[in-house]
């Protein structure tokens, strides 16, 4: 598909839609659940919407990044290892989802996500303040870095939700804490799988940089608001985009039979 196909309007949606993804991406994680259906919605395929989406979020992403880390907020020496093993765990998960079928991940996927939402739901307490580590550097960064930064590769959604969670309960950060962490490691996976993608050739350029401008202010927006609600603002928000991306990826793989479920039911 190409760029002159779309209209300035769209364009200009796009924008505003990326936008919206980049402030709520930047707090709680879920952005691409925003971005990813508009990309479909606008005629791209489903590898071209990937690629694009990875291209746009990596603004929001290196927006946030680079406001908590002259805040002083991350340093990213101590984070070297996780950042180095996040970067090659989504460039394999990257590769390994053109050979693969992730149909079985897709499945177990919205029950990943319920959880992360009744943690924080349920633990009204947790990342409220400093903890003890249960692990240090080197286990962190093979365990969340790879581990994580490999699924981000590999499917995506959610990435940053469950970068914020190894950081609460491996690391003992505080909510406001992990989610600046959890930014600079997404933004990581992000740079690592579109590295891949644009190498496929999968990239459409003129939809994703257009989208990035507007991902760029959200996500500085958001990341601002952090910083300066902190737990009061990411807690909830964790809570909400848990559940709301659950529903959606349960849709996603069963909104024919819900459909029918439905129809029968009335």
């Amino acid at each position: 598909m190409e760029w002159f196909s779309l209209s300035v309007e769209i364009y200009i949606i796009l924008f505003f839609v990326a936008m919206l993804a980049g402030f709520i991406d930047s707090i709680a994680g879920g952005g691409g659940l925003i971005t990813l259906p508009a990309l479909l919605s606008v005629g791209l395929p489903p590898a071209q919407a990937l690629a694009t989406n990875k291209l746009q979020s990596i603004g929001g992403s290196f927006s946030a990044s680079l406001y908590f880390i002259r805040r002083k907020a991350v340093d990213l020496k101590e984070q070297r290892w996780a950042i180095l093993l996040t970067f090659i765990g989504a460039m394999i998960g990257a590769i390994l989802i053109q050979r693969i079928n992730a149909d079985v991940l897709r499945s177990i996927l919205p029950l990943l996500v319920i959880a992360i939402g009744l943690y924080f739901l349920l633990s009204p307490k947790v990342g409220e303040a400093e903890r003890q580590k249960r692990l240090n550097a080197l286990p962190f960064a093979f365990i969340a870095g790879f581990g994580i930064g490999f699924y981000d590769g590999l499917f995506g959604p959610g990435t940053g939700s469950f970068f914020a969670l190894a950081y609460v309960t491996l690391q003992g950060f505080n909510l406001t804490k992990s989610t600046a962490h959890a930014k600079v490691l997404n933004f990581t996976s992000n740079l690592a799988s579109l590295l891949f993608f644009i190498l496929g050739g999968k990239v459409v350029w003129a939809i994703g940089l257009a989208m990035l401008g507007g991902q760029v202010i959200g996500a500085r927006l958001g990341a601002r608001m952090v910083l300066s609600r902190g737990q009061k603002l990411i807690r909830p928000m964790l809570i909400v985009v848990s559940f709301v991306m659950s529903c959606k990826l349960i849709y996603d793989s069963h909104g024919a039979e819900i459909s029918q479920w439905i129809t029968r039911f009335f």
